[in-house]
């Protein structure tokens, strides 16, 4: 499949949660790309898979500027991109999650410096239920004892059918299907972290090989829920609204809800490279984040389904990249 036909199909597939019309003042605020240089080369991108689509659109649109440029993307899982870094296989490393620290030292005994972390976009990791699921919302704790075996987020009782959920109490006694992510996603890692309290997932998740098998279960399964990235979003499936506490007041997957922090399970995606203090990036990465911190390059953000960070932010991000 070319790139272009992969493209559109991404696009019809997946659709768009928001428009861009809905983020004009953020992106209005970026400058329009205009190339430094016109570069060309392979760029070989190892990670995360929930940048997988993001990816591809800055790839379709960096090359039509650059069309001597190949881009090359495998989407495995965030920590995929660390050793790929390391080993020097991939100049993009790709990451739904910060590096841990084991990930950074094993770096740093490589070359003597840290890699670099720059914030290329944010996003809401939701929580989907089928769109026949009347419930509309939940807590963290809720959603701690529907996934997790250990409830560390203090949840009294735990959660394995519908019927257990106070707010859709007479819809069904049916066991909860469960779907997640592997150990290799950064949004597991993530989901773990911040939606577990640090605790284990229950044994009857069913570990999925990317993002869109998560959503695609749920659309599926009726009596299923799931956590994903937002820009996977179908028309099969809900997006709970989050509370940070039980009984605490939900927040939908918006803009203002992500940057302001309401929304409890915001996150930024990530690009790490390996940039060494004393010489410059080479010169197709640094074009490459001038296009993704660019007019064009944050519209495909909103076009993935994803979350425009701040110009101020950008402006930030950028100045690491000398």
């Amino acid at each position: 499949m070319s790139k272009r036909v992969f493209f559109i199909f991404v696009t019809v597939l997946f659709g768009s949660v928001v428009t861009a019309q809905q983020y004009k003042d953020v992106i209005s605020s970026y400058p329009s790309y205009k190339p430094e240089s016109i570069v060309s080369g392979t760029l070989t991108a190892i990670g995360s898979d929930t940048l997988n689509n993001l990816m591809t659109f800055w790839a379709e649109g960096f090359q039509k500027f650059h069309p001597g440029v190949k881009i090359e993307i495998e989407g495995k899982g965030s920590s995929t991109a660390p050793p790929a870094l390391i080993e020097g296989t991939a100049q993009l490393g790709p990451m739904s999650r910060k590096m841990k620290r084991s990930e950074i030292d094993k770096f740093e005994k490589v070359f003597g410096y840290k890699p670099t972390a720059v914030k290329v976009a944010l996003d809401g990791l939701a929580i989907y239920v089928n769109m026949e699921n009347p419930l509309d919302s939940l807590s963290i704790p809720e959603v701690d004892a529907i996934f997790s075996k250990t409830r560390y987020c203090g949840y009294p009782n735990d959660i394995s059918s519908w019927s257990d959920i106070e707010s859709i109490k007479g819809w069904s006694s049916r066991r909860i299907s469960l779907y997640g992510r592997n150990s290799a996603s950064g949004t597991y890692a993530f989901f773990k972290k911040v939606a577990l309290c640090k605790g284990d997932f229950k044994d009857q998740v069913k570990e999925q090989p990317g993002s869109s098998s998560v959503v695609q279960s749920v659309v599926a399964d009726k009596f299923s829920i799931g956590y994903s990235g937002i820009g996977y979003k179908t028309s099969g499936v809900k997006v709970l609204a989050l509370a940070r506490e039980k009984g605490g007041k939900p927040y939908t997957v918006s803009y203002d809800n992500v940057v302001s922090g309401k929304y409890p399970l915001g996150r930024f995606l990530y690009i790490y490279i390996n940039d060494p203090p004393t010489k410059q990036v080479d010169k197709m990465i640094k074009e490459f984040f001038r296009f993704i911190f660019s007019k064009e390059g944050q519209s495909l953000v909103v076009q993935a389904g994803y979350l425009p960070i701040p110009f101020k932010v950008a402006v930030r991000e950028l100045g690491k990249i000398k």
